[in-house]
């Protein structure tokens, strides 16, 4: 799998499905991933730090696609309030119990991802959350 993701600050929908094309630009905080499904990670994120089963964060219509690409290449989704304020309210402990249980879902699903690569991945988004919470701001993610 070779994926570019980027989870990024924006002000608001609008704003954020400019990206679809081309990615965030410099004047916005990223932060640059790869190699996972992070429509799948938010979904499994939410759904661990909040206690809502991952059936109820999809039937919710989370996380909301805000772009495809035509030809399904680059899209852009919003990552939902709750989630967001979940990943900038949680201490470092709370993450890395989260980040263990989302490496062990993932490895029962036969993906294999390091522990601490997932903490080191959700402690960047929660930075991020945190960031784009002072800031007034959404957080999003684009992908290609």
């Amino acid at each position: 799998m070779s994926i570019i993701v980027k989870f990024f600050v924006a002000p608001d929908d609008t704003a954020a499905a400019l990206a679809l094309r081309d990615g965030p630009g410099e004047a916005c905080e990223s932060l640059s991933l790869g190699n996972f499904d992070p429509m799948g990670a938010v979904i499994e994120w939410q759904s661990l730090l909040t206690g809502r089963n991952v059936e109820d964060v999809v039937e919710a219509g989370e996380p909301r696609v805000l772009g495809v690409e035509e030809g399904g290449g680059c899209f852009v989704f919003a990552i939902s309030s709750d989630l967001s304020a979940a990943l900038a309210d949680a201490e470092p402990p709370t993450l890395r119990d989260v980040a263990g249980s989302w490496a062990q879902l993932r490895a029962e699903e036969g993906e294999t991802i390091d522990v601490e690569i997932a903490d080191a991945i959700m402690s960047d988004v929660a930075a991020l959350a945190g960031s784009a919470r002072r800031q007034g701001q959404n957080v999003y993610c684009w992908v290609a």
